[in-house]
């Protein structure tokens, strides 16, 4: 082990992924006490971590609490010992930073890893993990075994020194004749294969599709250039960078584009032109497309848009109807036909979310699930599987057979793990745990989630979303209407958030008018129930008696048993007891 002290971000980025491990994952009270231990040790408060404090700060005690007969923090620590030990050598074995709490005391140390150098797996073990996931997670705990089975092998590095010398020389070589492709790619156009991939190229250049060598994983690359000289523009260049480089759906090169535009390698390619506005103090945005030029995106911000309090709500509002699935650039990668890989997959994500039923949510799981199987590496793929499996398990569609919730919670831990900075892995381990009813845990990770990209108003939305159904409305409900007004444009569960909210908070009226968004979505038992008490709130008796009718035909099981369903869902107390009460005033006959 070196013994040099580790940056404080990669001490709590390695803090991260140890809470979201499986090692952890059934102990709630280790992954409290080492979270308690490690922060406040980063806060220079080290010298606070006695047994007292830790005792009332994180078991709950009181000021009567006695360490010489309650030896609750003695026994906790001693576990927790055991857990740190037990992951350093299995899943954390290739961490390159090392947390123990060493005997005698609770004051956390930290030590760099030996370097270890990752080894391919062999190919049946390559075989054995793509077989485990193919088989739909059927089983119970197949998912942790699918995700661990999928983790780069690492071995110890012999001692030999030439031995590291080596793999160093042989790693040079492969950069240096990677990157001498990439030239002669990006340069002359010169062909490195046979008259077939020629024919290949020839044909993505005429048709505008990506290039055929492009990488599963990839997706769009966005610039930003900046054409005017103002302090307005100034401040929305600075807001676009801060906000691009939060989003896990694109890769935000933060220079200008390179040379002329490459009809095949800029394909996916998208700048933010940030030019001088019609009038003084005006800054306009424009998005375009690298390849052709084309301009997707024009908005004209006025200097009250740009101050610096109300600059960061105009560019979130404009990067959250550009860089997600459901923007700008996707839609104009789908209408080109330039999907590849985890593009396609993150296009069929969105349909189902806008279009929620058994057909497109097995369409974009089953893209997600082939990406796994081809040994993705992306954090993006596991936190959006993640959230598709719960989408199983929950709504009981009949793919993949024997979902769990505990499954989707291992891919989500997947994520994390792959990604310690990723909104959206910590967004997908947040809902995870606002399932299982774990509402501490769900607003911490999507407030991290909302932390990590605050211009990303679905983080937001996802935040504001944990905190209603943790029974905090007056809380969540003018965050997430906030989100809502911002973006041009939002998924269906944002609405059904905000019904909850506006119901729970007694603001009828907002609660009809978001009820009625959730019409196009007709698949949801909780989404046509809350259609019906909107219905009745608004006093639209007729309407109220079909959707009870239709209720009836389509649920019958909810049109019997409300109760089980939002218990089932893990929806709280008052919540619940307030929704059987109006939908039995609504008149669903047997809410109960």
């Amino acid at each position: 082990m070196q013994h040099a002290t580790p940056a404080a971000p990669a001490v709590r980025e390695t803090l991260e992924r140890l809470l979201a491990s499986e090692t952890f994952g059934r102990s709630e009270r280790a992954r409290k006490l080492l979270r308690y231990l490690v922060e406040r040790e980063q806060a220079g408060e080290a010298d606070k971590l006695k047994g007292f404090s830790i005792a009332m700060d994180v078991f709950g005690k009181d000021g009567d609490f006695d360490p010489s007969t309650d030896a609750v923090v003695r026994v906790q620590a001693g576990r927790l010992r055991e857990l740190l030990q037990h992951y350093f050598a299995n899943e954390g074995v290739a961490e390159p930073i090392r947390i123990a709490i060493p005997r005698g005391g609770y004051v956390p140390s930290y030590e760099l890893n030996a370097i270890r150098l990752p080894v391919e797996p062999a190919p049946e073990e390559h075989a054995e993990a793509a077989a485990t996931l193919s088989g739909s997670l059927e089983e119970p705990g197949m998912a942790d075994r699918a995700a661990s089975l999928m983790s780069p092998v690492v071995r110890e590095p012999a001692p030999s020194l030439l031995r590291h010398l080596q793999f160093f020389w042989l790693a040079i070589a492969l950069v240096i004749a990677m990157l001498g492709v990439l030239i002669l790619r990006q340069g002359s156009g010169a062909l490195l294969a046979g008259s077939d991939t020629a024919s290949t190229i020839e044909n993505a250049v005429a048709t505008g599709s990506i290039a055929p060598w492009a990488p599963i994983e990839t997706l769009p690359l966005v610039y930003i250039a900046v054409k005017a000289d103002s302090a307005e523009a100034a401040r929305v260049a600075a807001s676009l960078r801060a906000g691009l480089s939060g989003f896990d759906t694109v890769n935000f090169i933060g220079r200008d584009a390179d040379g002329p535009p490459d009809p095949v390698t800029d394909a996916i390619s998208f700048v933010f032109d940030v030019l001088q506005g019609p009038t003084a103090g005006d800054v306009t945005l424009e998005l375009q497309s690298v390849a052709t030029g084309r301009v997707l995106l024009s908005r004209n911000l006025t200097a009250a848009d740009s101050t610096p309090t109300t600059v960061e709500d105009s560019v979130a509002g404009i990067l959250s109807s550009a860089i997600p699935a459901s923007g700008t650039i996707y839609n104009y990668i789908e209408q080109s036909g330039l999907q590849t890989g985890l593009t396609e997959c993150l296009l069929l994500n969105d349909k189902y979310y806008l279009d929620q039923g058994a057909k497109t949510h097995e369409a974009a799981y089953r893209c997600l699930e082939n990406l796994v199987n081809r040994d993705a590496k992306s954090s993006l793929v596991y936190s959006e599987l993640a959230a598709l499996h719960l989408e199983t398990a929950t709504d009981h569609y009949a793919y993949p057979a024997g979902a769990t919730i505990e499954q989707a919670l291992s891919l989500a831990r997947r994520a994390v793990q792959m990604g310690p900075t990723s909104p959206y892995a910590h967004r997908a381990y947040g809902y995870l745990n606002s399932r299982l009813g774990n509402s501490e845990e769900s607003i911490r990770w999507m407030h991290k989630a909302y932390e990590l990209n605050p211009y990303d108003l679905s983080m937001a939305a996802a935040y504001a979303y944990g905190l209603i159904f943790a029974g905090r409305y007056r809380e969540g409900t003018p965050i997430l209407a906030h989100a809502a007004e911002t973006s041009s444009a939002h998924p269906t569960w944002w609405d059904y958030g905000l019904f909850v909210g506006q119901f729970m908070t007694g603001d009828m009226n907002k609660a009809a008018l978001a009820s009625e968004a959730l019409q196009a979505t007709p698949t949801k038992s909780h989404y046509l129930a809350a259609r019906l008490i909107g219905a009745k709130a608004a006093g639209r008796d007729q309407l109220a008696h079909e959707l009870v009718n239709q209720m009836t035909v389509k649920f019958p099981k909810f049109a019997a048993d409300p109760r089980a369903t939002f218990v089932e869902r893990r929806y709280p107390a008052d919540l619940t007891d307030r929704l059987v009460e109006a939908l039995r005033a609504a008149g669903l006959g047997n809410a109960s």
